[in-house]
């Protein structure tokens, strides 16, 4: 799922460098989606990284929009107290199907996300800047 959602300049070769990256991530908490066939359709994973509580997640772009994005998030944020990511705020990737990467800039602003465009990664692989979701900044809509 990973290689199939996110940009192709995010791919791993094999499942062992996907668990390399996981295994140095500290205090991790998972949500699966699962359909009635066994198949993982949307994961969720909230860490610790430079002392802050740092989440990734990847819906398969099949059920994007069915609002199971939001449930995640909603249990997430019962959990935890601040949520920080990387959000790719660009639609200039490129997918492995070939298709174009959709950025999901505005479903996090939708979520109650901060935007915080100058604090920035900048890589070979991506361009992304960060967002930041607070208990404090929680309201009703978020």
């Amino acid at each position: 799922m990973w290689n199939n959602e996110y940009p192709r300049s995010l791919k791993y070769n094999d499942i062992a460098e996907l668990d390399e990256y996981l295994s140095k991530l500290e205090d991790q908490n998972h949500i699966y989606l699962i359909d009635e066939n066994g198949k993982i359709e949307g994961w969720y994973s909230d860490f610790i990284r430079d002392q802050e509580r740092w989440f990734l997640a990847i819906l398969n772009s099949k059920i994007q929009g069915k609002k199971f994005g939001s449930q995640i998030l909603g249990i997430a944020k019962e959990a935890n107290e601040e949520l920080n990511g990387w959000v790719i705020n660009s639609d200039n990737f490129i997918k492995n199907n070939g298709q174009l990467y959709k950025s999901p800039t505005d479903f996090y602003i939708k979520q109650g996300f901060q935007i915080l465009e100058e604090t920035k990664l900048e890589t070979d692989r991506l361009n992304a800047i960060k967002i930041k979701w607070t208990k404090t900044s929680y309201n009703k809509d978020g």
